[in-house]
């Protein structure tokens, strides 16, 4: 199983809709990409870096799939419209992460 990671930088002066993001947003993700092998989403809040130090990310996205090959055509279908939403929900420029899961 892969796993695409969208992360949002918890920067100074970044703002992000939670309510938004976990509806709207993640509603058009599923809508666009489970055609592709999506599986599941999740969305991780950053709370804390550990003691009282702040979370290096306001937010996590997690998009599951069955094969990498089929996040990569998702994305590549779906990548103008789903990037196009992101400033109605944040401010921040997002880093991505491709993994496999290996458990």
């Amino acid at each position: 199983m892969f796993k695409g990671s969208v992360m949002y930088p918890n920067e100074e002066g970044a703002k992000f809709d939670f309510d938004y993001y976990k509806t709207t947003h993640m509603t058009l993700v599923r809508k666009h990409l489970e055609p592709f092998g999506l599986i599941k989403t999740g969305v991780d809040k950053g709370i804390s870096g550990g003691g009282d130090q702040p979370a290096p990310y306001a937010c996590i996205g997690h998009l599951y799939f069955e094969s990498q090959d089929g996040y990569e055509k998702g994305m590549a279908e779906a990548a103008p419209v789903l990037r196009g939403d992101i400033p109605n929900f944040t401010n921040v420029t997002p880093i991505r992460q491709i993994s496999e899961i290996l458990d």
